[in-house]
């Protein structure tokens, strides 16, 4: 069941990255700048690669916003891929400029180049990477964005850090770790959490396995790429039960918790605290130190090939997976209150 609904297109070296939203309310300011000023959050990080000072992310809103507001029509949001200048002929849409140019067979371990080949019976893995590339989260990041605006309206609000950098658990010791893994030409992942505040109770459901919120926000986190493992609130492994689960209290004449070690979720509902997430980022695969691979057109061991690429992006993938949990919030608060205009919804939340 979705509301807030859309689709994103386009790959990492194509003229653009594209989407269509559908459900958003209207009369909803949509300002344009705080979605740029998230496309740039998302550029940032210690540890990014070169592609970041080729490209500076802006949108384009192209339908659904009349005179800065939404009019309730479906939004179409775009983003150029500047460095598409270099890029035209290798990812022409004409039959007649085909190309070899940019083109490589050889798998990269840990890519989705090898399964992908096979699913979509492809020689080329260029066919791969360019739509399995994160440059796609850029679009993302302005879906997100817009969420986040419809979060705003009623008082919700996130944000998200970064807690370890390989093994440094110690912001101080953050950029250590990555300086001294691009010394080795490696790449190195990390850990990040994601908290909203000011979440309703009831968002989500008991009643059917698809309608629980902490199933939706783990398959929209889990699912940006080099995520491994996603948890909700705190690890329960070395806890008792009389330790982990959160006790009522009355304070102030309000009904309270004396902890959060769920994380703001319990029977597939939000219970009014905060929501907190987490996630772990696996070390980039794309990367300087090469790896032991295939060549598929020859069968014949080969060097893994290599692309443009950051040393870490632990700290753009938090961005990304805020971006996210925006949007499965903002659907499931659509779902709950109503969808027809910002006006209806503040005044059935508020």
């Amino acid at each position: 069941m979705e509301k807030f609904r859309f689709l994103t297109s386009g790959e990492s070296h194509g003229k653009c990255l594209t989407a269509i939203i559908e459900g958003v309310p209207s009369g909803l300011e949509i300002d344009i700048d705080f979605i740029n000023s998230e496309l740039h959050r998302r550029q940032q990080g210690y540890g990014r690669g070169d592609r970041m000072k080729l490209e500076s992310d802006t949108v384009e809103i192209t339908s659904g916003v009349r005179f800065g507001k939404t009019i309730g029509s479906p939004i179409t949001l775009s983003v150029k891929n500047r460095d598409f200048e270099n890029w035209q002929k290798v990812m022409s849409v004409s039959p007649s400029d085909q190309t070899d140019d940019k083109a490589f067979s050889v798998y990269r371990p840990g890519h989705a180049d090898y399964a992908g080949s096979i699913k979509y019976n492809q020689q080329d893995l260029r066919n791969i990477l360019e739509r399995s590339s994160a440059r796609k989260t850029a679009i993302e990041v302005a879906v997100g964005a817009v969420a986040k605006l419809i979060l705003k309206q009623i008082g919700i609000t996130g944000s998200s850090e970064v807690t370890q950098i390989g093994a440094a658990c110690c912001p101080d010791k953050f950029h250590q770790e990555i300086d001294l893994t691009r010394e080795k030409g490696d790449s190195i992942g990390g850990k990040f959490v994601v908290i909203y505040k000011n979440i309703p109770v009831g968002l989500g459901s008991h009643v059917h396995w698809d309608r629980g919120i902490d199933g939706r926000l783990a398959q929209a986190v889990m699912s940006i790429p080099a995520i491994k493992a996603v948890e909700i609130g705190d690890n329960p492994l070395g806890f008792c039960g009389s330790e982990y689960h959160d006790e009522f209290e009355i304070k102030d004449g309000e009904i309270c918790r004396t902890s959060n070690h769920a994380g703001g979720i319990e029977g597939g509902m939000t219970n009014g605290q905060d929501l907190v997430i987490s996630a772990v980022m696996k070390p980039i695969p794309t990367m300087m130190k090469s790896l032991e691979s295939i060549d598929l057109k020859t069968n014949q061991k080969a060097q893994a090939h290599y692309e443009r690429s950051d040393v870490c992006a632990v700290e753009s993938c938090a961005v990304v997976a805020e971006a996210r949990v925006a949007w499965v919030i903002a659907n499931e608060i659509l779902l709950k209150y109503g969808s027809d205009s910002i006006e209806e919804l503040k005044s059935r939340v508020l």
